[in-house]
């Protein structure tokens, strides 16, 4: 009969031990949020603010790997904080035009409409759920999940399960078209791109074209998704709140550029030489692209990491198929990556319409009868 050492049987409680240990911080700022959560959950004021600082950094955080990642990848040789400076600006411009320009509104009425109607309405009393979403937000990016905090956040916010169901249609669409077109552009060009990227030198002019690809698509970002943060505050700002909102997001922004994108980087940083600045501004482009033309298409809120992860699979997917390299190694990675990265996609949507279920009871509601209605 086989036998067990003490340390083979105790070790699933050591690396749990360990993962608490090295954690702590972060357990312990989750714990005392759920604990504000609580306390604070019939006071509009305080829950409002709250929740809109666990989001604004929460947010930016999950999404820096689709709307940042890449630059903070091909750019690890520069100083920190002119990388912040950088995106940082554009943050502020691109709001405050917003801001200006629709009277209050800074999400460009992503979630207030020109009649002034909303599929998101400012609750007159944030439930504990609506407050929380964020804190699963966290834990889930802390995870390494690059979860949609479209479907995560808003969700929680959704009048009824219309207002998910349009998100998750159109999203769904952004991710097969951005896998289709990345797919297109590597495969079909791969030839040529490994030619001309064989060298690890490269013209300095890339870096000026990747800073401007990737400044518009930080801009292009904030329009799409500054919704998943706005939506704890009025629709409409006065001057107080949109300093606070446009402070602690520029101040959220400098944090994770000195985390240099905290743990999630990692979901970026195995993708196939992304590390490349020239591959880095290719995939942004194909990117940006798609983001804008949705952007303008409608005004319907949509998540952009889903868009993203078509993009990366796409690219994955045909660099693996055009590589001469014989065996199945190569596809068999690549496919892992998108399962892995997709099925995390996956847990956030589930994850999404169970907090918005228990936020709302109209959309529990129609929940319920749905699946009753299957059986």
């Amino acid at each position: 009969m086989a036998k067990f050492k003490r340390s083979d049987r105790s070790r699933p409680y050591l690396n749990i031990l360990d993962f608490m240990v090295q954690e702590k911080t972060f357990l312990g700022i989750v714990i005392v949020g759920i604990i504000m959560a609580g306390i604070f959950t019939g006071n509009t004021q305080a829950a409002m603010w709250i929740g809109f600082f666990f989001a604004a950094y929460a947010t930016v955080a999950n999404d820096s790997i689709q709307s940042l990642g890449t630059f903070i990848e091909s750019n690890k040789n520069r100083s920190w904080w002119i990388l912040w400076l950088f995106v940082g600006t554009i943050f502020l411009g691109v709001v405050t035009f917003s801001w200006l320009y629709f009277d209050g509104d800074v999400t460009y009425q992503r979630l207030l409409k020109p009649d002034g109607s909303t599929a998101y309405p400012h609750p007159e009393s944030f439930s504990f759920f609506q407050i929380i979403a964020p804190l699963v937000l966290l834990i889930l990016t802390r995870l390494k999940m690059p979860v949609s905090t479209t479907f995560l956040i808003l969700s929680v916010f959704s009048a009824d399960t219309s207002g998910i169901t349009s998100v998750v249609w159109k999203s769904w669409s952004g991710y097969i078209m951005a896998f289709i077109l990345s797919f297109l552009v590597w495969y079909l060009s791969y030839k040529t791109i490994k030619k001309y990227f064989k060298s690890r030198k490269f013209h300095k002019s890339w870096t000026a074209i990747q800073w401007v690809v990737s400044g518009t698509l930080w801009g292009v970002w904030v329009m799409q998704d500054g919704a998943n943060i706005a939506v704890f505050l009025p629709r409409q700002l006065d001057l107080t709140q949109f300093i606070i909102f446009s402070a602690t997001i520029f101040g959220g922004l400098g944090l994770l550029f000195y985390l240099r994108g905290d743990k999630i980087q990692e979901v970026v940083s195995e993708k196939v030489r992304i590390s490349d600045v020239r591959a880095a501004t290719l995939v942004d482009l194909t990117y940006v692209i798609l983001l804008i033309y949705k952007l303008f298409i409608s005004t319907v809120p949509m998540s952009t990491t889903w868009v993203f992860l078509g993009v990366i699979g796409g690219r994955e997917i045909a660099i693996s198929l055009a590589r001469k390299k014989k065996g199945k190694k190569h596809r068999k990675k690549a496919g892992r990556m998108i399962f892995k990265d997709f099925s995390y996609a996956m847990i956030g949507l589930f994850v999404s319409i169970a907090l918005a279920a228990g936020a709302n009871p109209s959309i529990r509601n129609t929940i319920v009868e749905s699946i009753t209605n299957l059986f």
